[in-house]
């Protein structure tokens, strides 16, 4: 098991009231997509492609057909101001993308549909759909626990868990976007990552701060094992008893 995670505070499972049941979410068998934008609160070119990517909020579209996630990297702290939602190992998996022939540098901000570069967003053009039917994944969160299931190929399968965090409020002190308050949406707060060779998983949500975020998503996908690239995604809402 590899695990990827910011923080180890505040909770150490999310709960479901006792009376609440299940939070069930299914993708479909149509592929939903999966947008990743490589971003980092040092950079002073990426608040307006965090701007756009919080318009997201307000789709029809929002978890039924597009999970957009924002992945803070690490790589910009230098600058003067440390990301405090940046990760290593998220600037890892951007160069992972990079290597594979599917973006020819690692630069911020930078957007990755369904594991591929993707620029649509300067045009202010939304991401298009797609037409692969990789079939459906399957999730169940009760108790803290991430039950889920997805078509077997025969080879392993890696389930990637991204709590996510909204209504985040920074004001960034020193570095390029000094003295400005940034508002964030979709935030990367974990990104666990778990391995399967049967499509099935029964595994622990990740502990999290989740202190700065007025409310709490979750972003989950499959991919074979050592290819970045997303099979099926599925998201959606976590209750306000999750923190």
């Amino acid at each position: 098991m590899t695990c990827y995670r910011f923080g180890l505070l505040l909770l150490a499972a999310l709960v479901l009231p006792a009376h609440a049941g299940p939070l069930v979410l299914e993708s479909g068998t149509r592929q939903v997509s999966l947008l990743e934008l490589y971003t980092s609160q040092g950079c002073s070119s990426c608040p307006p492609a965090e701007a756009w990517l919080n318009t997201w909020l307000d789709s029809d579209d929002l978890w039924k057909t597009l999970v957009p996630l924002a992945l803070h990297v690490d790589y910009w702290d230098y600058l003067g101001w440390r990301d405090p939602y940046a990760t290593g190992a998220n600037g890892a998996r951007q160069r992972e993308h990079a290597r594979a022939g599917r973006a020819s540098t690692v630069y911020t901000p930078g957007f990755f549909l369904n594991g591929r570069e993707w620029r649509g967003w300067t045009l202010r053009l939304p991401p298009r759909a797609s037409g692969r039917e990789p079939g459906n994944l399957g999730v169940s969160i009760e108790n803290g626990i991430v039950t889920a299931t997805f078509p077997q190929a025969g080879e392993p399968l890696e389930l990637h868990i991204a709590v996510l965090g909204f209504g985040i409020k920074t004001v960034i002190e020193r570095g390029e976007n000094r003295d400005r308050t940034l508002a964030q949406e979709f935030v990367a707060l974990t990104h666990d990552v778990e391995i399967s060779n049967n499509g099935q998983w029964r595994v622990a949500l990740p502990a999290i701060d989740a202190a700065a975020a007025k409310r709490l998503g979750i972003a989950l996908w499959v991919s074979e094992a050592g290819d970045a690239r997303p099979l099926q995604a599925t998201g959606g809402w976590l209750p306000d008893s999750a923190r």
